[in-house]
């Protein structure tokens, strides 16, 4: 209905009782009637014009959640993913670490092992001199043996037991198998006694490491005189300190290579032998002598094993019943005899029983090996 229109529900001054009046009546009511249907038609289309913007708003807002989930979603799995990369990037970041720690310590390592062979290279090319005369055979230089020792065992013996050394290995497996052996002692008197396999504990495997003394030097090329006067002569000179000495506490002469080694009691044997030569007066002449370092040897690496000794045999069970001398010639008599399960006999050593005594190996050829120790 526009605002600029007026009417009034109050009769005009027609009256509604006549015709006109009536007419009148039913027009302005249907005016009014259309009016009013009209403003209801625009309320109507104006509702739905709400509805439908009311409508296109909730689309966007769940269209708006929907994207805000899907970003939240994608901005949470690209957080895990770098969550994730980062790390592996702190596991890599320790992982090198530890590498750069090992290498580190294989570093120090390397100059420790560097030093040390720049040390010993310093002793080997200053090592004595000594004329030598090669009368051997050459062979393979890979089959070369660094390094060769021949043993010498104490083998301490029980009382009441006798050490057989047979020649022969056959002769020695034999009297073992018999085990038990009836000795005939003569005027129907025997003992009975037991033949036992010797073992003997051997070095399989010896590293030693070696190091330049700082207290020892080794002298070479010694004038030709008693032994007592050049070793009091070389401590008188290196006692001296214009001589670059000091306090000797003791002098060694080897007489197997025929050199002296000398101990200071100051850590001063660096200082010493940066003068190669030094010379000595020898009955009114001049001797030259040389100084070298000395190498300290320690055993840092020892495997053992359990050999047996292939001819060797040991008798226990021996009763104390007669003269050492005379049981012994009885017992190496019956083991020599071949209806005995003997054989020749290179070496025989009996001790009686409440006595103690040790046999002496020496050069031992391995048999076999009970264990490794």
């Amino acid at each position: 209905m526009s605002s600029d229109e007026d009417f009034s529900l109050v009769p005009d001054s027609q009256s509604e009782d006549t015709l006109e009046g009536i007419k009148a009546s039913i027009k302005n009511y249907k005016k009014k009637y259309d009016q009013l249907m009209e403003e209801t038609k625009e309320l109507t289309k104006t509702i739905q014009d709400r509805r439908d913007l009311k409508q296109q708003f909730k689309h966007r807002t769940d269209k708006l959640t929907q994207d805000l989930e899907a970003d939240k979603r994608s901005y949470g799995d690209q957080l895990a993913n770098e969550k994730s990369k980062l790390d592996l990037l702190k596991q890599e970041e320790l992982k090198l670490v530890a590498e750069i720690k090992e290498t580190n310590a294989a570093i120090k390592e390397e100059e420790a092992n560097k030093k040390h062979l720049m040390q010993q290279a310093d002793v080997f090319t200053s090592v004595p001199e000594r004329d030598m005369v090669f009368k051997g055979a050459t062979g393979n230089a890979n089959n070369k043996q660094e390094f060769e020792m021949k043993p010498h065992i104490v083998y301490p013996m029980d009382g009441g037991t006798a050490l057989i050394t047979f020649e022969e290995e056959v002769v020695a497996r034999k009297i073992l198998e018999l085990k038990k052996h009836q000795v005939d002692l003569g005027g129907e008197c025997s003992i009975t006694v037991e033949a036992r396999p010797v073992h003997l504990m051997l070095p399989k495997l010896v590293e030693i490491d070696s190091e330049v003394s700082s207290q020892r030097i080794l002298i070479s090329n010694l004038p030709r005189m008693e032994t007592e006067t050049l070793v009091d002569k070389l401590e008188i000179h290196f006692s001296k300190t214009k001589n670059g000495g000091g306090e000797v506490a003791d002098c060694e002469y080897l007489s197997d290579s025929e050199t002296v080694v000398l101990t200071f009691a100051e850590n001063i044997a660096k200082r010493v032998v940066q003068n190669e030569f030094h010379d000595l007066s020898v009955q009114k002449k001049k001797h030259t002598v040389r100084v070298t370092p000395f190498l300290n040897g320690k055993i840092s690496n020892l495997k053992t094993k359990m050999t047996q000794c292939p001819r060797a045999v040991m008798l226990t069970g021996i009763p104390d019943i007669m003269e050492r001398e005379t049981l012994q010639d009885l017992l190496e008599i019956h083991f020599q005899k071949n209806t005995n399960g003997g054989g020749e006999i290179e070496a025989f050593l009996y001790n009686p029983l409440g006595e103690h005594t040790s046999a002496v190996f020496g050069g031992v050829t391995p048999d076999s090996e009970d264990e490794e120790q």
